[in-house]
């Protein structure tokens, strides 16, 4: 790393977590300062979280003090008091820390220019975490602005665990020179070593938790100095810290960590670590990121990892030491989940990474941008085209849709026009674009940002009668005649009005099963090494005995689906008709494809009753027989049900307060006030109509479409299953449950909103008894 800064070339750094990453990444700056010493702005270090700008803080102040030079370094985030924001602008430290967001708030004054002339270079930790996202388009815009303020600026970049090195070199380097970013590749260190936990007995048949381990996963906790226990979802995590504290008979401390949590109790967590008196913390990808806790000893995964990549992030979270193996432990939640923690040690062992999808820029972070630029100072438009053409995310952008965004930003588009509040810039006599009114400043600074919060739905009776909140990605995706299960009951929806869902109660079956939070979908690499294990027997004899059982009989009383197929069976059971598809595609596709098949089972007249899915199969029962299972996977459902679904359902209107929100046609926040989430939605749902129905091309309609289909659907992944079904399926018919259904069908009727995570001893006999019949050689 100081080799290539002193060569003044860009460069990317890849070790694994504890190699120093961070140091390396600084250290030429220190030898830069101490030669050199300026009291200019000499290097910015971009983090994806505020508390790991403070943490880096923590740790390079001991060396600068150690080695006694005289080197400033500061944090400016969201957190950051205003006086010291003002100073920080007029007298800046050679170092500062912070995050894109704040960066860019930085460069929308006018005295960006003279802030950033003298910077030498920008080095952007954990560049996996955001580059593929929407504040990696956001980073991108600033660097390329920082660049054209001082064009010998080096750009560095530091990442454990990346797929793609190439991919992230042409992301960092101006106009996506990948030639001009150096790669530096760190020591690989000892392999980590991982176990998977077995329970005392057999791997379930049901569940995705492993909340039945945690007297194993405590004594864990018991023979190690520090333990962290990730979750993949906030309610997961809380279930699993109620479930250790209740077998946790020494009294040992424990702590949570997840996002939602008050930002002080986090802090207060945080520094309870870092001063060694928690034997354990339950926590969420909260803390996948830098986090330096030397004592951590083991970690351990509840629940399947879902990618080779987060499980080495997070296995790297324990000793932070390259000579000695990090300690881990999963923890599957059934027997899916068994060979998904397989198949990623496989992976980890053989050093495969999961694929990291670089995708065009957001057209609302670029609007957002622009108006940064013009906010500091009027602009060419022909020049700041050149400027954000040289930020590899919008290397293609079109002359057609830059004029198209600049046009949407000086009058909010055509259907908008005639309202002054959407005018906020103007181009005059000389040619230049400048913000209309002071007033269209100060509403930018206040509103920028790329993170949205998402808010909750109220559920309620027409009596006004409350049940509770369900997250509005649920909501969105519901239609009125949708039914659900919440708080125990079938609830039929009536209408969605702001932030409520009006229901009733209804005797028909809940049709849809709920969102639980953000899902974490199985890796695609992950999922075809799974595959493989399905088809290649040779593997089985590393499996327990009862794994082995349950794949010879499916063998035996069905098939296994081989690589690239397609299996769907059919049976009946209970008095309905069910239909398994095997397509490994992960929970949000199936999720979607599911509202979808089920949709066409109407129209066939196969009266539907509802549909379960998890990552590895979908699972579709109605009163009658499917006896055609590829005319209702072809290819054109994403052309006819899937368009109707996502413009009847709200989820298109959520996408598109967003994609308003960060394109800032609506404010979040006044001057002196801050607008609830309803007020913002009522906003944006009048704009929406207003554009769906007099401006369809509309520039964020264009780009709110684009968000629904990625973020809800796994689209791309839809696609793909869909383009290959009629090619690839084997229809098995049955005369009952076969074995590999049953993990999937044990979640009918149990995935409920309102699910507070019980594993009650109903649902495990229920799971004995269909597992009993499906694995019966009669």
């Amino acid at each position: 790393m100081l080799a290539a800064g002193r060569a003044g070339r860009h460069a990317l750094l890849v070790a694994p977590t504890g190699a120093g990453k961070t140091l390396a990444g600084f250290l030429p700056t220190l030898a830069e300062l101490i030669e050199n010493p300026t009291e200019e702005l000499h290097t910015l270090y971009v983090s994806p979280l505020k508390a790991l700008a403070i943490d880096v803080q923590r740790n390079l102040l001991t060396p600068i003090e150690e080695m006694g030079v005289p080197i400033r370094v500061e944090t400016r985030t969201g957190d950051t008091p205003s006086d010291r924001k003002a100073r920080q602008r007029v007298r800046p430290p050679q170092i500062l820390l912070t995050t894109p967001e704040s960066l860019s708030l930085l460069l929308s004054y006018p005295d960006a220019p003279r802030l950033f002339a003298h910077l030498k270079t920008v080095v952007i930790d954990e560049v996996h975490a955001f580059a593929t996202g929407k504040r990696g388009d956001l980073l991108a815009l600033s660097l390329a602005r920082l660049q054209s303020f001082a064009p010998a600026l080096r750009r560095v970049a530091l990442s454990a665990t990346v797929a793609d090195p190439d991919g992230y070199r042409a992301w960092l380097a101006p106009w996506g020179d990948i030639d001009a970013v150096t790669l530096v590749q760190g020591e690989k260190g000892a392999d980590p070593d991982i176990a998977i936990l077995l329970p005392e007995g057999k791997v379930p048949w049901s569940g995705h938790s492993g909340r039945y381990a945690a007297p194993q996963v405590m004594a864990e906790i018991e023979t190690h100095r520090t333990t962290i226990v990730f979750c993949n979802t906030r309610g997961l995590a809380e279930l699993i810290f109620q479930d250790l504290w209740k077998v946790n008979r020494l009294g040992l401390p424990i702590g949570i960590h997840h996002g939602s949590l008050d930002r002080e109790a986090r802090r207060k967590v945080e520094q309870a670590m870092a001063d060694g008196r928690l034997r354990a913390l339950v926590a969420t990808a909260s803390l996948d990121l830098g986090v330096d806790w030397g004592d951590v000893d083991c970690v351990i995964q509840m629940g399947a990892p879902k990618g080779s990549s987060r499980l080495l992030q997070r296995i790297g979270r324990a000793n932070h030491r390259l000579d000695e193996p990090s300690e881990a432990v999963v923890v599957p939640g059934n027997r899916f989940e068994y060979l998904e923690a397989r198949a990623a040690l496989d992976a980890v062992d053989a050093g495969e990474l999961d694929a990291d999808v670089f995708r065009p820029g957001a057209l609302d972070v670029l609007a957002q941008h622009i108006m940064a630029v013009a906010c500091a100072a009027p602009f060419d438009a022909a020049a700041l085209l050149q400027e954000v053409r040289a930020a590899l995310p919008y290397s293609a952008l079109t002359d057609e849709t830059y004029e198209r965004i600049l046009n949407f930003i000086a009058d909010g588009g055509y259907a908008l026009r005639a309202y002054d509040r959407f005018k906020r810039l103007t181009k005059g006599p000389d040619g230049l674009w400048r913000v209309s009114h002071p007033r269209f400043v100060a509403q930018h600074r206040l509103n920028a940002g790329i993170i949205v919060e998402a808010t909750m739905i109220e559920v309620r009776f027409r009596n006004g009668r409350r049940l509770g909140r369900v997250e509005e990605a649920f909501g969105a995706s519901l239609s009125p005649g949708d039914t659900f299960f919440f708080a125990g009951l079938s609830l039929e929806v009536e209408r969605i009005t702001g932030e409520e869902l009006i229901v009733h109660a209804t005797s028909r079956p809940a049709r849809i099963p709920s969102y639980m939070g953000a899902r974490l979908a199985i890796s695609t690499r992950l999922a075809e090494r799974v595959r493989t294990f399905l088809h290649d027997d040779r593997e089985w004899e590393r499996f327990p005995a009862d794994v082995r059982e349950w794949l010879e009989v499916q063998r035996y009383r069905s098939r296994l689906p081989a690589p690239g197929e397609l299996l769907v069976e059919t049976f009946p059971l209970e008095g309905r008709h069910h239909m398994v598809a095997y397509s490994f595609e992960g929970w949000n596709a199936h999720q979607s494809l599911g509202m979808l098949i089920t949709r066409r089972m109407e129209a066939q007249g196969l009266k539907p009753i509802g549909f379960v899915a998890n990552d590895y199969a979908l699972a579709c029962y109605g009163l009658e027989r499917i006896t055609d299972p590829a005319s209702l996977f072809s290819p054109d459902i994403l052309e006819h049900e899937f368009v109707d679904w996502v413009q009847g359902s709200a989820l298109l209107k959520r996408a598109f307060r967003e994609v308003a929100v960060i394109g800032g046609l609506v404010e979040r926040q006044h001057p002196g006030k801050r607008k609830t989430g309803k007020q913002v939605t009522f906003s944006t749902d009048l704009i929406y109509d207003v554009l769906r129905k007099y401006e369809p091309t509309h520039l964020l309609l264009q780009a709110a479409w684009e968000d629904a289909r990625a973020r809800l659907t796994d689209v791309g992944r839809l696609a793909s299953l869909l383009d290959r079904a009629a090619g690839t399926m084997v229809h098995v018919d049955l005369d009952r449950v076969s074995p590999l259904a049953v993990p999937v069908l044990v979640l009918i009727g149990r995935e409920n909103v309102a699910q507070t995570g019980t594993v009650d001893d109903a649902l495990l006999v229920e799971a004995e008894q269909l597992a009993a019949r499906a694995m019966q050689l009669d």
